[in-house]
This record gives structure tokens, sequence and C-alpha cells, in this order.
């Protein structure tokens, strides 16, 4: 299927009420008209607030599929529509399938170009932007967990852009599959697959080490 840049989102951190204190977050994102910017490392307009665990060069721009919306939307008993950008990303794609996008898929937008390094795991501040601490189990267990991109060239990206799989890696696996064994680390086959993940070079750091960590602590048992 054939996918399009339905939305761009962008938002600054802020701080947002949680238990007895407040959090900073770039969650919030609300989505902007007209052309936006990709720099490497973010969009223009756009920001983390821990950048220990988000943002950087291998999570610079986040991607979650249009229609996951409606599913989410029934599963969670909602009747009024999610503005783009509830889940947290910076670019809502009609037609992405985490079932069909792989690891290391090179994907053209507007003049920029991006690469898939892993999916996203989701932290309690999912859980803050739909007011439902269930929210990040949930989301995982959906397997509907977007991608993260990493930016190959600078350039600008408009909603209605094409989203072209320009190349993909000889060692394909989908994100879904991906995200599933990362799930499920001590399963043999999810064993096997993820030590196939270390062998595509556009993996993250951060999932290459932490995949590169479960694998050893298999090995040990």
């Amino acid at each position: 299927m054939p996918m399009t840049l339905a939305t761009v989102s962008v938002a600054l951190p802020q701080a947002f009420a949680h238990g007895a204190g407040t959090v900073q977050t770039g969650i919030f994102k609300r989505p902007v008209g007209g052309p936006v910017r990709v720099h490497s490392a973010q969009l223009d307009g756009d920001g983390q607030a821990d950048l220990v665990h988000h943002g950087g060069p291998d999570k610079a721009v986040y991607a979650y599929s249009l229609e996951h919306y409606a599913w989410w939307q029934e599963t969670l008993g909602i009747d009024a529509a999610f503005a783009h950008g509830q889940f947290g990303e910076n670019l809502t794609v009609a037609g992405l399938d985490e079932a069909t996008l792989c690891l290391g898929d090179t994907l053209t937008i507007g003049s920029a170009r991006f690469v898939v390094t892993q999916p996203r795991v989701p932290c309690f501040k999912l859980g803050l932007r739909f007011g439902n601490p269930a929210m990040p189990r949930l989301f995982a267990e959906s397997l509907r967990s977007g991608a993260y991109l990493r930016v190959l060239q600078q350039g600008t990206i408009t909603a209605g852009d094409a989203v072209n799989v320009e190349d993909s890696p000889t060692e394909k696996i989908s994100i879904r599959d991906l995200f599933a064994a990362y799930l499920a680390p001590n399963d043999p086959a999810a064993t096997t697959l993820l030590r196939r993940a270390l062998t595509v070079p556009a993996l993250s750091g951060e999932w290459r080490r932490q995949i590169a960590q479960r694998l050893e602590r298999r090995a040990a048992k």
C-alpha cells in the first residue's frame, strides 16, 4: 500500500503534573501546517525533555500509522476522534504498516531522507497523554509501535507528501517482528531474530546495546 504523510506534528517540552510534582515532556505534539524543516536531530519546532531516553540522531523523528487511530478508538471505547500527534509522533503516515516496514528501510519524504532504526518502546508519559496509566502496556501488547527514524538528508517535508521506500536492506526484519522478539527475548525464535537484527547497520545504538545484553544473559543461563 502506498504511504502518504498525513500530518506533521511538533512540540517543545512542557511541564505536566505527575504524582506530587511535575515532569517535563515533549509528548504533547500538535499538527502544524505548511512546510517543516528537517534537521539532523529533530524537526523544526520540536524537542525532547529527556535526552537520555528520547531523541538523539537514532530517534530524531517518530512515525506512526494513521490507520492505527481508528483501531485505538474502538479498542479504548472512545467516541471522539483523536487529533493527530496523540501518540507523540512527528509523522502520522497513511499506509504505514509495521508488518511490512523493515529495520533499515530508507524513506524519502519531500526533500528529506530517513532510515528506520527501531520500534518505539512506550514509557509512562504515553499514559500521561491519554490519562490512562495502562497505555504503555496496552501499546506494547498491540505491537502497533510505529518506528523511529534517523535523518540521512536534511530537507523539507509537508503534509500530503508521498512516503517512498527508496531502499531496503538484504536482511529483512519487519518492525513488528522485531518488536515482538524484543518483548519475548527468551523464546528461541525471538533470540534468533534478535541476533539477525544485530547484523543490520541501521539498528539504533540503544537497541544494539540492549539486544546484546539480553542475548548475553540468555547465553549465561
